[in-house]
């Protein structure tokens, strides 16, 4: 079963399908599955969202949805125990959720994740062998998902998304910089009750990804009078100083971020992108006073 994005509209989309997993864990319907969160060339600025994500909240949703069986920063264990225990996952059925890209310079050298058998364990390698063994994979953020900011001109490590490193296999890809934890908990729910959400043609879950941020902004009214702002602070349009909500695809408008406190253009900064592919050498520069003058009246 795939649930449609119109039927996933309100601001407790991620929260109802975590309780519907805890829920059907405890009566039995379904089975615990095993989570592989792997961080590869980036800042861990995704893992730091999600732990600050709040209903559903990251901790008690993963103890209470998933077997989490290995972590770069999260798990106790470390060094080659650590590296064993995702070794020894292989042989089982898990889901891998990737953050950060895969550097290709040198055989991947550029990204060490570990050591194994005596030997450099690279980024690239741990991605290979995991994601051909797992049953579903997820690109958490946006270097995961086509590179990112580690990919970001002149790239010197070489860096990709992880669907160029498994381009035969579905990779549901979640961007952000960094990804909100709704996006990542609900899709992992999604996984667990109902298989792989309905995806756009780009693999990215419509119940997150389906909107334009222009259409749903408190601001839009001001864009539709033509009344821009001229400087940030202002609370008109952002349009004029380089905002990117007219091609950026996220629900940030209505779900917000930091437990639904605030987003960026509630806090009169421009939408950078953030989300859409090709961020940031695409999306920049991200501020802009010159795309277009303001002309008032006298």
């Amino acid at each position: 079963m795939v649930l449609p994005p119109d039927s996933l509209t309100n601001a407790s989309v991620a929260a109802r399908l975590t309780n519907a997993v805890n829920e059907k864990l405890t009566n039995n319907l379904i089975q615990k599955q095993n989570l592989v969160y792997l961080e590869l060339n980036g800042c861990s600025g995704n893992i730091i969202s999600l732990l600050n994500g709040e209903n559903p909240d990251f901790a008690y949703a993963l103890n209470s949805m998933v077997n989490f069986r290995y972590s770069n920063s999260l798990m106790v264990a470390e060094g080659t125990e650590a590296i064993e225990q995702m070794m020894n996952v292989l042989d089982e059925d898990f889901i891998l959720a990737v953050e950060g890209a895969v550097a290709l310079k040198n055989n991947g050298l550029y990204n060490v994740i570990g050591s194994y058998q005596g030997k450099p364990l690279t980024g690239l390698q741990a991605v290979s062998m995991l994601g051909e063994k797992a049953t579903h994979i997820l690109a958490v953020g946006a270097c995961a998902t086509h590179g990112g900011v580690s990919a970001a001109k002149p790239n010197p490590s070489e860096s990709v998304g992880i669907q160029q490193v498994h381009p035969q296999r579905k990779v549901i890809k979640l961007p952000g910089c960094p990804v909100n934890p709704r996006w990542f908990l609900g899709t992992l729910a999604h996984l667990l009750l109902y298989g792989e959400p309905q995806t756009d043609h780009l693999d990215r879950p419509l119940m997150f990804y389906s909107t334009l941020i222009h259409d749903r902004c408190p601001r839009r009214p001001f864009f539709d009078q033509g009344i821009f702002a001229e400087k940030l602070g202002d609370p008109t349009c952002l349009f004029k100083l380089g905002c990117r909500g007219p091609v950026t695809r996220t629900d940030c408008p209505t779900k917000q971020w930091n437990g639904h406190v605030n987003w960026p253009i509630g806090n009169d900064t421009p939408c950078i992108g953030c989300s859409q592919f090709g961020f940031p050498d695409a999306m920049a520069p991200f501020i802009s006073y010159d795309t277009t003058r303001v002309v008032k009246d006298e």
